[in-house]
């Protein structure tokens, strides 16, 4: 086989293909959850402490400035996303797993330890796009 045909066929395996969808989509996630810590989450959590705006908040130490407030717009949402990851892919996953008899239909079946498996990699990619 030639270079190129390996390559197409490594493209268009299936782990390469659910990869790309979970990044596609965890990219997305991450733009909705974003907006929703920086529209919704920040301005509560300024009504508690009186900020308007986490992006402004500096501090200054012998002529260096240190912008802190971004950093904890960024941390809210990763806190965020990881709640959501936890409560809405692992624990369900978790759960079906723990069901009698289905680790033997994965095993038997072979199409469902792959969905498994795409929801692993949905999972990992979230995490890895909320953290970019």
């Amino acid at each position: 086989m030639s270079l190129l045909a390996d390559f197409k066929k490594f493209l268009f395996r299936g782990n390469v293909v659910d990869l790309a969808v979970a990044v596609i989509i965890g990219t997305a996630f991450t733009a909705v959850v974003k907006a929703l810590v920086a529209d919704i989450l920040t301005p509560i959590i300024a009504l508690i402490f009186g900020k308007p705006d986490f992006g402004a908040l500096s501090f200054t130490i012998n002529s260096s400035h240190f912008l802190y407030g971004d950093f904890i717009n960024n941390l809210v949402a990763f806190v965020s996303i990881a709640a959501v990851v936890f409560f809405f892919v692992v624990t369900p996953i978790n759960h079906l797993m723990s069901l009698p008899g289905v680790h033997g239909r994965a095993r038997a079946g072979g199409g469902s330890s792959a969905a498994v498996g795409a929801y692993e990699v949905s999972a990992a990619a979230i995490c890895s796009n909320a953290c970019t």
